[in-house]
This record gives structure tokens, sequence and C-alpha cells, in this order.
């Protein structure tokens, strides 16, 4: 086995943790939109359902790119480019909902 080979895989395993997990953020950023409706009744409308909207539509981004790049396995280089947007948008996604609860606990927006 090359260390080509030994990457590829590793890399192709990314994918399998990244489909799994966006599906879940994406129901704790619906979660999220349900809880701030019930809540907006006793403190007033915030933006945070808008927020946590956009950010669960980066992980449904990461979702498909996911998918697809395990989809296409054979062609190394589609591959290779959704996963490398499936890692960023997921990432970005991550720091998204974690602002959005900092700022919302702090009652920022």
């Amino acid at each position: 086995m090359t260390i080509d080979s030994s990457t590829e895989r590793k890399d192709r395993a990314l994918s399998h943790h990244i489909l799994p997990t966006s599906g879940t953020m994406i129901g704790i950023c619906t979660t999220l939109i349900g809880l701030t409706k019930i809540v907006e009744a006793h403190i007033g409308p915030s933006h945070v359902d808008e927020y946590a909207a956009l950010t669960a539509l980066l992980f449904l981004t990461s979702a498909l790119a996911s998918y697809i790049s395990m989809r296409h396995a054979d062609r190394k280089e589609l591959s290779r480019r959704c996963e490398l947007l499936a890692d960023q948008c997921f990432i970005i996604g991550l720091i998204g909902i974690t602002m959005i609860s900092l700022f919302f606990a702090y009652e920022i927006i």
C-alpha cells in the first residue's frame, strides 16, 4: 500500500462521517428554529430563526457534497472537490451555529 492510497482511503472516510453528522446538524438547526418561535412569543422578535435557517443550508450543502463525493468515488477529482466543499461547509456551519448560540445567549441577536 502506498502513501497515496492510504491518504485516499482516509479522505473517503471523511465523507462517511460528514454526511450523517450534517444531517443531524440540520435537525438541530430545525429544533432551534422551533424553540426560537416559541420563545419569541415571550421575549419578542429576534433573528435567531433566520440565522439558524441559513446555517441549516450550510449543513445541507455539506451533506449533498459529501453524498456526491461518496457516490462518485470512481471520479477522483470530482470526489476530492466535493469532499473538500463538504468539509469547508461543515466547519463554517459549526462556527455559525456556535456564534448564533453565543449571540442569542448574550441577547445580541
